[in-house]
């Protein structure tokens, strides 16, 4: 594993949200609904000038690296280019238009099979479990990446404390469903609210994360104000945002993407340079921020720490 890269043009299939084509047309024909529906415009990868997501002075990398020596992306690049559907598709605009989301008061439930339910205030959330800031990658499905000082706690400390039973074996999480603030969520063409799911074993892995922040800022909206899971060795859209609800389940939960284009978008979701995609490359990536792109590496670069996860199992068929 290494992290070097090679300059090569960027496609345009990178930056356009091209989900809304061939695994959306799947999704519009199960509906019911007109496939004649127009595809919604991409958008160019440039992030704007200033951030709402802070009052004061922008935070700054100071040095931060990865594991791997990658430098930081700027709070700019990080919240002000995301991906995220409830508010909008144009991934430059997700800042704009997640500026009247309210992320106070927020309660998580956490319940199904286990032996303590619980429903958490956020304050408690941040008081009663240890924050800590950890630099991963999130590797984006659509062959970009960041590089995110995320703060938070491990998923493992808060599945610990409500006791999961011997009968659990996954974790479905779900996010927040608020229309009127979240204007994506008007859309017909995607299930809201936007659901998600681990194996108990990758949840409870010391990688997976709670994040409740980045930079030592708050979490904004455009990244998934209050709370979000962050996996780092699974494409970015495994790690959901907003969320209000986990559940512990005997069986493989549905999940958003994978309900609407399941040739595309596997349960399991891990990076993997090997796994061919219907309509572009897995194999590199297009750091944000570089003009160059850099070699996908398999786990997003975590292999050491979870392939024994999947010791066993296919990882094209299990994909």
């Amino acid at each position: 594993m290494h992290n070097s890269y090679k300059s090569v043009p960027v496609l345009p299939s990178e930056i356009t949200p091209k989900a809304l084509y061939l695994s959306r047309r799947d999704f519009l024909k199960a509906a019911g609904i007109a496939t004649g529906a127009a595809l919604l415009t991409a958008c160019a990868p440039q992030v704007a000038a200033t951030s709402q997501a802070t009052q004061g002075p922008v935070p700054q990398a100071d040095g931060r690296t990865d594991e791997l020596g990658a430098p930081a992306n700027s709070f700019e690049d990080i919240t002000n280019y995301n991906n995220y559907y409830e508010f909008t598709t144009d991934k430059a605009g997700v800042a704009r238009e997640s500026q009247g989301f309210k992320s106070s008061p927020w309660t998580v439930e956490v319940g199904g099979l286990v032996n303590k339910p619980k429903t958490y205030a956020m304050e408690d959330l941040l008081k009663n479990f240890t924050q800590e800031e950890r630099i991963y990658r999130l590797r984006c499905v659509e062959a970009w990446s960041m590089v995110i000082p995320w703060t938070g706690f491990t998923l493992a400390s808060l599945l610990k404390d409500v006791e999961p039973t011997s009968a659990a074996k996954f974790v479905r999480f779900e996010t927040v469903l608020r229309p009127e603030e979240m204007p994506g969520q008007s859309s017909g063409f995607y299930p809201w609210p936007y659901q998600e799911g681990l194996r108990l074993d990758e949840a409870m892995h010391d990688l997976t994360l709670l994040a409740t922040g980045l930079y030592g800022e708050p979490m904004p909206a455009a990244d998934g104000a209050p709370i979000r899971l962050v996996v780092p060795w699974k494409y970015g859209f495994k790690s959901i945002k907003s969320i209000i609800k986990i559940e512990l389940v005997a069986g493989q939960p549905s999940t958003f993407w994978n309900s609407i284009g399941a040739n595309e978008y596997g349960f399991y979701s891990n990076v993997n340079p090997d796994r061919p995609h219907p309509r572009w490359t897995q194999a590199s990536e297009r750091r944000i921020g570089e003009l160059g792109r850099r070699e996908t590496l398999p786990f997003n670069g975590y292999g050491e720490q979870v392939a024994h996860l999947y010791d066993g199992m296919d990882l094209i068929e299990n994909y």
